[in-house]
Formats: C-alpha cells, structure tokens, sequence
C-alpha cells in the first residue's frame, strides 16, 4: 500500500541530513532454497502441484521405511501383546510395545521417536485396511499410549521407576560365579535412581580399601529419585464426591510412602548382603589385622629394647656406683694408709729430733744437767709442736746423719729462727 505524504509538507530546512545513500552495485542473483527446487523440479517433469506433492510423499515414507528398517533387526511381537486391552495401559510393557525392551531406560529420546514412527507405518489402521488386513486399533492405541508415556519426561521416569523387566535382581549369598559380575549388575542396575552422578561400579580384586568404602558408603547412604506415583489408583475426574477424591488421594500417598520404604529396606540389605560376602573386605581385615600385629609387635619391640637400654644402663650405673664405692673405699683406704704412714713419719721424725737433742748432749758441753736436759726438751716439743709435717720432713733430712753437737744444734737454731718465737736452748 503506498504511502500517503500529508497534505501540508514541511519545509525541507525543518529536515537534518544524517548521512547519504551509496551507489546502486549490480549482483548477480542464483535462486536457491526447497521452494525452488520444488519449482523447477515441476517445470522440470511436467506436474502440477497436487501430482509433485503425491510423488514426494510416496518417497519419503519409503526414504523412511528403508532407513528405520537397515539400522537393525526388528524386534519379534508377542502376540499376546498385541491382543493387549488398551484401556489396560498401566499394565503394559511401554518398552516392548514400541520394540525397545533391550534398552529399556537406555533408549534415547531419538530412538525412541524412530521406534514409535516405525510402529505406526506398520500398525496404522489406515495402511493395514488398504493392505487388505483389517483389525482393530486396539495395539495402535497401545502404540500412542506408549509414546505417550515415554515422550514425557515426569511420566517416562515414574514409569521406569516401577519397570521391573529393568531391574536385575540382586544374587543370593550363596550363589556361584564371579563375584564383581553378579553382584556389579545389580548395583549398576540400581544406580540409575541415583540423584548423584557419577555412580562407582564396584569395582575388582585390585580395587583399593578407600574405592571399596566409597562404593558401600555410596549405596548406604543412596539419594534415590525412584517414585512410586506410576502404581496410583486413578481419581475419578467425574465424580462429584470430594470425600471420595480425597479418599483416594490419602490412600494413594499412603502407598507411595510404603513403596519407598520397602524399597529402601530392599537396597539395604542388598548392600548388607554384599558387604557380608565381599572377598575384598576379608583381605583388608586380615591386612588390617596383620599391621595391628605388626604395630604392636613394633610397640613391643620398642619396649622390648626400651627395657633392655634401661637394664643395661641400671647395671652401667650399679657398676660405675659400685666402682666408684671400692675407689673411695681404695682412696680411704689409702688415706688411711697415708695418714698413718704420716703419722707414723712424724712419730718417727720427733724420735729422730729428739734423738738428735740426745746427741748433740742437750746443746751443752760436758755432763747435761736435769735442768739442761728439761730446757733443750722443752725447745724440742715447742718446735714440734709449731712446725708442720713437710717442715719436719725437712727438719729432719737436714739432721740425718749430723753427728757433730754443733752442727746439730746449727740446724736447730736455723728452724727455730724460721718458726719464730723465744727459745732457751736452741736460739
């Protein structure tokens, strides 16, 4: 529609140029696009719209069938499934129902899609009417059913909740075959209600005791997002009576509640049951065992050589104490020893002191007088008693062998004069 200017046209000085238009630049144009290709492939084949619309159709459920039938072996149909009540939808297999029970909760959202187109190309009511093969819809009804219920998220995750041909069930205590296989089937089956992702596997005889306590801690303490709500009692949409509704609501989270627990009691003892049997847990007792045994072997040898370092050092100590008493018991002895020597000595050197008195005649000439005799004894004991034993020892080594009275009483005089004091006789 073209634009209409107003009747009254402003001035062109009202308008402010902001920039300019570039030049006009040829280009070379190729059509492309589906809506082209359609075209010339019309023009192309001489046909009309409805004729091209019809052909292409054609080939792209064939295109469609060749792909979905080359990328693997159809799985077989239970006729027993197919002759299913549709109104008895909570009770099938969804998995089976589209083809897809080796994958179960594996399948993809994609696989799931080509599974269901699959289905319904071959169970469509239309197409088996036209292959001559009438028959109800009642298993395409259960085909929508199952896309129904897998195609949604929250449904497609209460349903597998409560899917028991997913489950793998766990092997009693006493059953025979390779431990880790047994028993990592189950618990990988378990692990997909986990909150928590990644799951430990459970591992091998070379796993480690901190991997091996991680598993167990893992699935004792599992934070599982498995709902029971798939198993509820449907509430009647048309019933008028709210008693009933709630009735049934109340009865229904009732049995959601007993379901989780049942459920969790049954992965408990599963864990107990395992841990109980698990060879790997024996090997780190007994290892755990030994280095106890080792540790207080160590401990014991500590004290061991402890006691021995302590024993040896009393006997070291007992020895140098007992040395020491028989060297001071030596020393007194030898004290002893020398004190008499010494004493004996110094008896001996007064004898020698006052034998030399004796012959030098009492430091006078001719017969000594009794009061002669008293003086020169009297300066005898009072140099005696004021000279010390090595001055005596001395003393003495300058009298021995003085026979000359003179001389003798020159050795007295000397000693007297070195002690000091008054002397009668001698000074």
């Amino acid at each position: 529609m073209a634009a209409v200017l107003p009747s009254a046209a402003p001035d062109a000085a009202e308008f402010t140029t902001f920039g300019s238009l570039t030049a006009l630049v040829p280009r070379a144009i190729e059509p492309l696009g589906p809506q082209y290709l359609s075209h010339a492939r019309r023009v192309l084949r001489g046909r009309t719209w409805s004729e091209d619309e019809r052909i292409q159709s054609e080939l792209n459920v064939k295109s469609v069938e060749d792909v979905d039938g080359d990328d693997e072996e159809e799985e077989e149909e239970d006729p027993a499934m197919l002759a299913h009540d549709p109104k008895e939808w909570k009770s099938q297999d969804h998995y089976a129902v589209l083809g897809l029970s080796k994958y179960r909760y594996r399948a993809t959202d994609e696989q799931i899609r080509r599974a269901h187109r699959k289905k319904v190309l071959k169970h469509h009511p239309d197409k088996r009417a036209q292959a001559g093969n009438a028959e109800d819809d009642g298993f395409f009804k259960c085909i929508q059913k199952a896309m129904e219920v897998l195609s949604d998220p929250v449904r497609r995750r209460q349903y597998d909740s409560v899917d028991e041909a997913a489950n793998v069930a766990a092997p009693s205590k006493k059953s025979k075959g390779n431990f880790y296989k047994l028993w990592g089937a189950a618990f990988e089956a378990e692990g997909r209600f986990s909150k928590k992702q990644p799951v430990p596997t459970i591992g091998d005889e070379n796993s480690t005791k901190p991997e091996v306590d991680h598993f167990y801690n893992f699935f004792y303490n599992f934070d599982s997002w498995r709902t029971f709500e798939y198993l509820d009692e449907d509430v009647p949409d048309d019933s008028d009576n709210r008693d009933h509704k709630r009735h049934i609501e109340r009865k229904n989270k009732a049995a959601r509640q007993k379901h989780k627990t049942e459920d969790t009691a049954r992965l408990r003892k599963m864990v107990d049951d395992c841990l109980s049997i698990d060879p790997r847990i024996k090997m780190f007792k007994e290892a755990e065992k030994k280095a106890k045994e080792q540790r207080k072997w160590e401990r014991e040898a500590d004290a061991r050589k402890a006691a021995e370092e302590a024993k040896k050092a009393k006997e070291e100590a007992e020895k140098a104490a007992k040395e020491a008493e028989e060297k001071a018991k030596e020393d007194r002895e030898q004290a002893k020893k020398a004190k008499e020597s010494a004493k004996n000595a110094k008896k001996k050197n007064r004898r020698v002191v006052k034998g030399a008195v004796k012959d030098a005649n009492y430091f006078v000439e001719g017969t000594a007088s009794g009061a002669a005799i008293d003086a020169a004894l009297s300066d005898c004991d009072a140099i005696l008693e004021k000279i010390d034993d090595s001055a005596l020892a001395e003393f003495v080594k300058k009298l021995t062998g003085l026979s000359d009275a003179g001389a003798i009483k020159a050795v007295f005089g000397e000693t007297a004069g070195a002690l000091g004091g008054s002397w009668k006789v001698v000074a």
